[in-house]
């Protein structure tokens, strides 16, 4: 049987290297001229592409052809500009380091003249108090949209308090991973941010704040249907678990706030700063250029994806165990996981799809991460393929230790080489890969992959059945839209920490219209 990747002589005779060769358009019109020779009118060349392309889709609807096929043999039968618009610019191939249209873009976050200013403290409806939950990123997330809350519902924002109990157990404060003076102050025009409820307040209220939970995705309207009016009457009020509690469509100015609250007012602390960017500095030292690989492929990372990599009875053992921490978990079909995208790639089948996409053995690459599951044992086949492989711990041993006890604040680190790295590459749909993709879209759309998990799966099930070429061939086709061009980012899509599509606006274009997507409440009067 002819493998599901292989050619079928009878449909598709054309296709086939003829002397080494493949058949010119001059060669196959002239063919198919010949054989129809009698006929007063000649068939076009679109016609005939046309015809063979609609026969090669019925075929692959029953020898089980992917659709990456259909689009090598039409890249190789209609000319070359299907190729070309890789990267959306029809001037060739795409630029795997950088992205030749992210220049023509620039983030837009300026508070407009007509945002009033923020509410002074002693005019405020109360103090918000914010619990953040998750990891570091997670929370950052949740810090940014607690600004953005603050503003809706006239309140003064207290420092946020950050989560100690998940499962990185890390009891660092807002103070020790971000410059709280900095975030106080480049808010003061936005919303107003005090460190702690005066004391005398909370003397006078004789018992604890009262706490919420306010439901996921909440829009601006349940805030001050539901939450102002608590506020107003009790002055303080807590909320918990806050990630992702404020929808993704909300008011313009708002999303602009939400940006400058992420990508400017949220900056790290200077230890934290200064070791960042050492490691940048020491990286740039020994290349030009890099990558940074965020490699996700922890214990609890894959313990919760609920995915198989390979590992027998003790992997399913192990992860088994470390999944019973979350009791709401449901139970999933590992294979079905994995055919539906869901499923991280290990280190190896990373480092195939950066080989694959032309990245030579000899690129240097930084990896963030934790705690490799598998150890190095893992690793080595990523590292085979890239030599010139550091880590946060390889390039700093001393000066890191200070940090180790904390993972958020290591975190952190990597956080800056990623975002300073010529390529970022993310390996899940995590909160640290959805912020940095974000961030770097907003600074200029810098090269961001994300793995095409659902068609690369398969692929790399397969990739022993077919030489190098092919496969490489493949993956380029899989990842055409997953290179972190302009493009890519439709308005309301996903996560807005990850298209911040209301604040990346065109360069030379109309100021009415620069912005790259909007809605219908962007396009309203802003009411807060």
């Amino acid at each position: 049987m002819a493998s599901m990747f292989g050619v079928k002589p009878a449909s598709l005779a054309l296709l086939q290297h003829l002397n080494g060769s493949v058949l010119s358009n001059k060669d196959v019109c002239w063919r198919w001229r010949s054989s129809a020779a009698g006929q007063s009118k000649p068939i076009s060349w679109s016609l005939v592409c046309g015809l063979m392309l609609f026969c090669l889709g019925v075929v692959s609807l029953f020898t089980g052809h992917v659709a990456s096929d259909l689009d090598w043999y039409s890249q190789r039968l209609v000319k070359q500009r299907l190729f070309f618009k890789l990267d959306g610019s029809g001037k060739g191939p795409v630029d795997i380091w950088k992205s030749e249209n992210g220049k023509h873009f620039y983030g837009c976050s300026k508070r407009s003249r007509k945002f009033p200013h923020a509410v002074r403290e002693r005019s405020s409806n109360g103090y918000l108090l914010i619990a953040a939950s998750g990891g570091l990123n997670q929370q950052r997330t949740g810090i940014s949209d607690a600004v953005v809350v603050a503003r809706i519902l006239n309140a003064t924002l207290v420092v946020p308090e950050l989560d100690h109990n998940s499962y990185w157990k890390d009891n660092s404060d807002f103070a020790n991973i971000f410059d709280i003076n900095w975030f106080i102050s480049y808010l003061v025009k936005d919303v107003t941010v005090v460190k702690r409820v005066p004391e005398k307040f909370m003397r006078s209220m004789g018992k604890n704040p009262y706490s919420m939970r306010v439901p996921r995705k909440s829009p601006p309207e349940y805030y001050l249907d539901q939450v102002q009016p608590i506020l107003k009457r009790r002055h303080v009020l807590q909320l918990t678990k806050f990630d992702y509690r404020l929808a993704n469509d909300i008011d313009e100015e708002l999303q602009k706030l939400r940006c400058r609250a992420n990508f400017h007012a949220l900056r790290f602390t200077k230890p934290i700063q200064e070791l960042g960017q050492k490691l940048v500095t020491r990286m740039r030292e020994m290349a030009k250029r890099f990558i940074a690989v965020h490699l996700r492929f922890e214990p609890d990372m894959l313990a919760f994806s609920g995915c198989y990599f390979g590992g027998g009875d003790k992997e399913r053992y192990e992860l088994g165990e470390i999944r019973k921490r979350w009791e709401t978990l449901p139970d999933l079909d590992a294979d079905g996981e994995r055919s539906r995208g869901k499923c991280p790639l290990t280190p190896h089948e990373v480092g195939l799809m950066l080989r694959a996409l032309g990245f030579a053995n000899d690129t240097y690459i930084y990896v963030a991460s934790g705690e490799i599951y598998g150890g190095e044992e893992t690793l080595k086949p990523l590292r085979d393929l890239f030599p010139n492989f550091y880590t946060k711990e390889r390039l700093a041993n001393e000066e890191l230790k200070p940090f180790l006890p904390f993972s958020s604040r290591l975190a952190a680190i990597d956080y800056i080489v990623c975002d300073e790295s010529d390529v970022f590459v993310t390996n899940n749909n995590g909160n640290m890969a959805r912020v940095l993709a974000g961030r770097r879209r907003y600074m200029g759309h810098k090269r961001t992959i994300r793995p095409n998990a659902k068609r690369l799966s398969s692929l790399m099930t397969e990739r022993d059945q077919m030489d190098w070429d092919t496969f490489a061939r493949k993956v380029k086709a899989v990842q055409r839209e997953f290179m972190g061009e302009p493009d890519e980012m439709r308005p309301g899509r996903g996560e807005f920490h990850e298209f911040p599509y209301a604040c990346i606006c065109k360069k030379n274009g109309d100021p009415d219209s620069e912005q790259v997507g909007g809605n219908q409440r962007a396009r309203k009067k802003s009411q807060f």
